[in-house]
């Protein structure tokens, strides 16, 4: 069998980049975690872990900084498409993200980018949807406190 390969695919700019750097730390059947160090060089944040709820239809990476603290969660809403003769997964970022920071705050980012994607005709509705649906089942997790359990696989 061909090693797993990550793949992420934006449609803000429209790309596909492998995430060939990225170790997978487990890989069960609805869940991938992975320790990545960031693509391009920040001053903010340095790198982190990943994990990817392929069943849940997110994904939940712990941001840090060079010296290793938190900086914040970073949740994408994503549709993932495994490609079983490449064993390849294909993570579709489906722009919305929400943001939790050490403090507790959260907020929701990029909708506007789910709206022009929807005024583009670039996603179908369904899609974009699924997509909010998605993140208000994440929102739910969040508020009533069993964000904890999603992040427990994530080393601290």
């Amino acid at each position: 069998m061909k090693p797993t390969r990550l793949f992420r695919r934006r449609y803000i700019p429209d790309e596909l980049i492998e995430l060939k750097d990225d170790q997978i730390l487990s890989h069960e059947e609805n869940l991938i975690v992975t320790k990545w160090d960031v693509l391009k060089p920040r001053p903010d944040i340095a790198c982190g872990y990943s994990a990817y709820y392929i069943d849940k239809g997110f994904k939940i990476s712990k941001i840090l900084d060079a010296s290793g603290n938190l900086v914040y969660w970073y949740c994408d809403i994503i549709q993932t498409v495994f490609d079983e003769k490449e064993n390849a997964y294909i993570f579709n970022d489906l722009l919305v993200d929400v943001l939790i920071y050490p403090d507790g705050h959260t907020e929701v980012a990029d909708l506007e980018e789910l709206a022009d994607v929807l005024e583009q005709n670039t996603l179908p509705v369904p899609v974009i949807a699924q997509a909010l649906r998605i993140t208000n089942e994440l929102l739910t997790i969040i508020k009533s406190g069993e964000f904890a359990k999603y992040i427990a696989c994530i080393p601290q």
